[in-house]
C-alpha cells in the first residue's frame, strides 16, 4: 500500500474537501435501539491520523458509537458530521469514499473467493455504466499483500480460518481506500498471535495516514498498540487521550469493577493492567 499521507480518491491529502485534514464527529448524539437510549447527548470526533481504541465493559455503547460514526444507525437527535457536513447530506457512495467500516460479524457472501471478496472494497468507485476503474488491480493486490491473504487469493472465504477470514476482511477495507477505518471488535473470536496480527495491520493503516477507530476489550493490547484510548462507561465518554494518561487504577476499578495495579509493559513501556490477587 502507498506509505507518507493517505490521498484517497478524492483528491487533497487526507481527504477530498479542500485544505487541511478530514474530520469525522458526532455532536451531541443520542442513538438508542428501543425506548432508552444507549448513547444520550455524546460528543466525540475521530482523532486524525491516529489509532483510536475504545474500551469499556459490555453493554456501554462501544459498538453503537462506531455503526453510529459509519451511518449505519442513524441518531435520534444531534448529528455525526464528515468535514463539518451532516452525514444526512452525503450520498451513500460519498460516505463509502470516505468512511469504511468492519462490523462485529461480517456476513460472508455465498461462493465468494478472497479476492472477490477484496475486490468489492472497490464499489464505490464503481458505477452502474464503469464496473472497473484505472487503479483497481493495482489497490486489491496491495491489499491482499499487507495483510497476508495474497497466498489465499483465489481460496473461498467460507473454508478460511478465523485469522485468515478476518484478513480478508480488512483486505477489502483497505482496499476501499477511505480516510476512516471503524473496526467494531476485529480481535474477538481470534488466538491470541491473530489478534497481534490484526493490531499491527491497525498501526500500519495509520502509519499510511488514516484514521482508524477500533472497539478492543483487551485493555493490555489497546494501551500497547493505540495511539489514543477512548474509555465508555454507561452510554458516555468518561476519559480520552494517550494510554499513560487515561489508564488510572481509579478508573479501572470505577469504570470495569476491577482492583488493579498500572505497571510498565516490560517490552512496550505502555501502561499494563495487573489485576490484584485476592
Amino acid at each position: 500500500m502507498r506509505s507518507g499521507a493517505h490521498t484517497g480518491q478524492n483528491g487533497a491529502a487526507n481527504g477530498g474537501a479542500g485544505p487541511g485534514p478530514s474530520s469525522l464527529r458526532a455532536s451531541g448524539i443520542t442513538v438508542g435501539y428501543g425506548a432508552a437510549p444507549v448513547l444520550e447527548g455524546l460528543d466525540f470526533e475521530v482523532p486524525a491520523g491516529r489509532f483510536t481504541a475504545v474500551v469499556g465493559p459490555n453493554g456501554c455503547g462501544k459498538s453503537t458509537l462506531v455503526r453510529t460514526l459509519a451511518r449505519t444507525l442513524r441518531p435520534g437527535s444531534g448529528q455525526v458530521r464528515l468535514d463539518g457536513v451532516p452525514l444526512a447530506r452525503h450520498r451513500s457512495k460519498e460516505i463509502a469514499r470516505r468512511v469504511a467500516l468492519l462490523p462485529q460479524d461480517p456476513v460472508v457472501p455465498d461462493g465468494v473467493s478472497v479476492r472477490g471478496l477484496v475486490a468489492r472494497g472497490r464499489h464505490p468507485y464503481h458505477s452502474v455504466l464503469r464496473q472497473r476503474v484505472p487503479g483497481d488491480e493495482e489497490m486489491i493486490a496491495a491489499a491482499m499483500e499487507a495483510t497476508g491473504v495474497a497466498e489465499l487469493a483465489a481460496e473461498p472465504v467460507a473454508g478460511l480460518s478465523g485469522g485468515q477470514r478476518q484478513r480478508a476482511w480488512i483486505a477489502m477495507i483497505l482496499a476501499q481506500d477511505t480516510e476512516f477505518v471503524l473496526l467494531d471488535e476485529p480481535t474477538s473470536f481470534l488466538d491470541l498471535a491473530h489478534q497481534i496480527e490484526v493490531l499491527k495491520i491497525c498501526g500500519r493503516m495509520r502509519e499510511q495516514g488514516r484514521s482508524v477507530v477500533a472497539v478492543l476489550h483487551d485493555l493490555n493490547q489497546a494501551a500497547r498498540y493505540a495511539d489514543t484510548l477512548v474509555v465508555m462507561h454507561r452510554g458516555r465518554i468518561v476519559a480520552a487521550g494517550p494510554p499513560q494518561e487515561v489508564l488510572t487504577t481509579v478508573l479501572v476499578e470505577q469504570v470495569f469493577g476491577l482492583r488493579s495495579q498500572i505497571v510498565p509493559d516490560p517490552q512496550a513501556g505502555t501502561p499494563m493492567v495487573v489485576p490484584l490477587a485476592r
